[in-house]
C-alpha cells in the first residue's frame, strides 16, 4: 500500500508540475508576444512619421538592427527594404497585413517559418500618400524557446523530481502509519481517519461475533472432549490417509499406547492385520462391523466412512469390548453341551433298562436292581435339573428369596448332620468349631454354601480323612472355613473351580457322582450376600474353602 500510495504521489506531483510548466510558458509566451506585437505598433507609427517628413531622405541615414522595414507603393510594389534590393522583390499588394492596412489604415499578421522553428510579426501602416510603410520582427516560435532554455528546465525538473520523491515518501508514510498503528483487536480505540470509522466498526462487530462463535465452538469441543474421554468405549478418527486425528483414553489403552498418537499412521500404531483390513474398506467408502481380537481381549470393531462432498475425508473407528460377552457366549456353549452330556448319560441308561424290561429280557430276580438303577439314574437328572433351575435363579439375583437373621453356626451344624451318612460311607470325621454368628442373609443360599462345600469336601477326601468346618466372627464379617484331607486341587486349576460343570479330575466324575454345579452354585450364592471366596489347596495334602460374608 505504501509503494502504491508512492507512485501515485510522484505521478500525480509530476503531472501536476508538468502540467504547470507547459501552462505558465504558454501563458507567458503568449503575454509576451502581445508585448513584442504593441512594440511593433509603436515603432510602426514612428517609423510612419519619419517617412511622411522626410520621405526618402528618412531611410537614407537609418540603421535597423531588431526590424526590417519595408515600404509599398499603392500598386504593391516595394519601394524600399531593409533587409533585400527593392527590384527582386515580388509584388506584395495580396499580403494580408497590406491588404488590411489599404483598406482601414492599418493591418496586422502572424506568419510561420518553413521549419517552424520560428515565426514573424508584421504591422502595416497606409501613409498619407497611400503608401504603405510595415515592419516585422522575427519571434521564436515556443519549441524554440523551449529548446533553448532546456538547462534550466531539466535542473528544475530534476529537483522538482526530487522533491516530489522526498515528499511522497514523507507523505506515504505519514498517510500509512495511522493505518500500520491500528489496533485490530481494539478498534473502537484506535484514533485516525474519521473515513476508517465505518470500517473500524464492521471489524469491532465481526471480532464479537468471531469471539462469540470460537466461544461455542470452544464449548462444544470440551464437550465432545468430555464425552469421548469419559466413553469406555475406544473411538479413534482418521483422515483419509489413513493418519490419526482424534484419538480417545480408551482406544489408546486398548490398543497398548502411552503418547497420543495423533498425527501418526494407524497402520504404526496398530499392526493387527485384520484391523488395518478394516480400515482399508473404510477408506474405499465401505462400512464394516467385525469382531477383532487384540492383545487386551476381543473387540467389536464398527467402522464408518466420513463423507466429504460425495469423497471420503476420513473414517471413525469405534471399539466396542465384547470380551466378557465373547466369554459369556463360550460358556453358554459349553453349558449347554455339557448340560445335554450329563442328561443324555442318565437318560440312556433309563432308556436302555426300560428297554430291557419292555421287552422281558430281564430276569425275575434282576427286575428289582434294574429298576433301581433306574430310579437312580432319575434321581441324578432330578438333581441336576434343580441345580440348574437355582443357578438360573442366582443368575437373576433371587430378589424374591426372603432375607432374614440366620445364625451361621446352627446352619452348618444342621448340614453336616444332613450329610452324616455320606460322611459314614466315605470314612470321613466331620467337626463342627466355632462360635454362634448371626448374620442378614437367605437360609436357603446359606444352607446351599455349607451343603455342597461340605459335599464336596467328603467326596474329594481320602478313606479316613477328615472334613473341619469352622464358624466365627472377625471384624464385620462372619467367616466359614470348610478343610478337608483330601486330594487336594493343582494350582493351575484352582481359578476355574467355579465354573459350570467344570472337574479337576474327570476321571472321577463319574465315581464320585454330582451334578458338577455345586461350587458354582457356592460362587453366586456367595456374590449375592456380597462377600467374597478364597481357595488354599495343595495337591495331596487337602483344600481349605474361606468364605467371608458380611454381617
Amino acid at each position: 500500500m505504501t509503494k502504491r500510495i508512492f507512485r501515485s504521489i510522484c505521478f500525480v506531483a509530476i503531472a501536476v508540475f508538468l502540467a504547470s510548466l507547459i501552462l505558465i510558458m504558454g501563458v507567458l509566451y503568449s503575454y509576451f508576444s502581445g508585448v513584442q506585437q504593441r512594440q511593433l505598433q509603436m515603432q510602426l507609427e514612428l517609423a510612419a512619421q519619419g517617412v511622411t517628413n522626410e520621405e526618402t531622405a528618412y531611410f537614407s541615414d537609418l540603421t535597423v538592427r531588431d526590424y526590417r522595414i519595408t515600404w509599398i507603393d499603392t500598386d504593391g510594389t516595394v519601394l524600399y527594404d531593409s533587409d533585400a534590393l527593392s527590384l527582386d522583390m515580388e509584388n506584395h499588394l495580396e499580403r494580408e497585413e497590406i491588404k488590411e492596412a489599404l483598406a482601414t489604415g492599418y493591418g496586422e499578421s502572424k506568419r510561420y517559418s518553413a521549419t517552424l522553428m520560428d515565426r514573424s510579426l508584421y504591422a502595416a501602416q497606409r501613409l498619407e500618400d497611400g503608401t504603405v510603410l510595415r515592419l516585422s520582427i522575427a519571434q521564436s516560435s515556443i519549441l524554440t524557446l523551449v529548446l533553448g532554455m532546456a538547462q534550466p528546465i531539466s535542473i528544475v525538473i530534476v529537483l522538482a523530481v526530487v522533491l516530489s520523491v522526498v515528499l511522497a515518501v514523507r507523505l506515504s508514510k505519514s498517510i500509512v502509519k495511522p493505518l500500520n498503528e491500528i489496533d485490530l483487536n481494539h478498534p473502537l480505540s484506535n484514533e485516525g481517519y474519521d473515513e476508517l470509522a465505518p470500517f473500524l466498526r464492521r471489524i469491532d462487530s465481526q471480532q464479537k461475533q468471531l469471539r462469540r462463535q470460537k466461544t461455542r465452538l470452544e464449548q462444544k469441543q470440551a464437550e465432545l472432549d468430555t464425552i469421548i474421554g469419559s466413553m469406555s468405549e475406544g473411538m479413534v478418527l482418521l483422515n483419509e490417509h489413513g493418519k490419526i486425528v482424534s484419538i480417545n483414553p480408551a482406544a489408546m489403552a486398548l490398543l497398548g499406547v502411552e503418547k497420543s498418537p495423533v498425527g501418526a499412521d494407524m497402520l504404526t500404531v496398530s499392526r493387527n492385520l485384520s484391523l488395518n483390513d478394516i480400515l482399508r474398506q473404510t477408506l474405499q467408502g465401505q462400512s464394516v462391523v467385525e469382531t477383532v481380537s487384540l492383545e487386551t481381549g476381543q473387540y467389536q470393531i464398527s467402522a464408518s466412512p466420513i463423507m466429504s462432498e460425495g469423497k471420503v475425508a476420513g473414517a471413525a473407528l469405534c471399539f466396542f469390548d465384547v470380551t466378557e460377552k465373547e466369554k459369556a457366549e463360550q460358556m453358554r456353549r459349553e453349558f449347554t453341551s455339557n448340560v445335554s452330556h450329563e442328561l443324555k448319560t442318565p437318560l440312556h441308561s433309563i432308556s436302555g433298562y426300560a428297554e430291557l424290561l419292555q421287552n422281558n429280557m430281564v430276569k425275575q430276580g434282576d427286575i428289582v436292581p434294574f429298576a433301581g438303577k433306574i430310579y437312580r439314574e432319575a434321581q441324578r437328572m432330578t438333581s441336576l435339573v434343580e441345580d440348574i433351575l437355582s443357578l438360573s435363579h442366582l443368575d437373576e439375583g433371587a430378589e424374591d428369596m426372603e432375607w432374614i437373621e440366620v445364625d451361621l453356626y446352627e446352619l452348618a451344624a444342621k448340614a453336616i448332620a444332613g450329610l452324616e451318612a455320606e460322611a459314614k460311607a466315605a470314612e470321613v470325621k466331620m467337626s463342627l468349631h466355632g462360635e454362634y454368628c448371626s448374620l442378614h442373609g437367605v437360609p436357603k443360599l446359606l444352607h446351599s454354601i455349607l451343603y455342597n462345600l461340605c459335599d464336596n469336601a467328603i467326596k474329594y477326601n481320602k478313606n479316613g480323612g477328615e472334613v473341619t468346618v469352622s464358624v466365627e466372627r472377625q471384624d464385620a464379617n462372619a467367616v466359614l472355613t470348610v478343610s478337608d484331607t483330601g486330594i487336594g486341587i493343582p494350582a493351575q486349576e484352582q481359578a476355574r473351580i467355579f465354573e459350570r460343570f467344570y472337574r479337576v479330575d474327570k476321571s472321577r466324575s463319574k465315581e464320585v457322582g454330582g451334578t458338577g454345579l455345586g461350587l458354582s452354585i457356592v460362587k453366586h450364592a456367595v456374590l449375592i450376600h456380597h462377600g467374597t471366596i478364597e481357595v488354599d489347596s495343595a495337591v495331596d495334602e487337602g483344600t481349605t474353602i474361606t468364605v467371608r460374608l458380611p454381617i
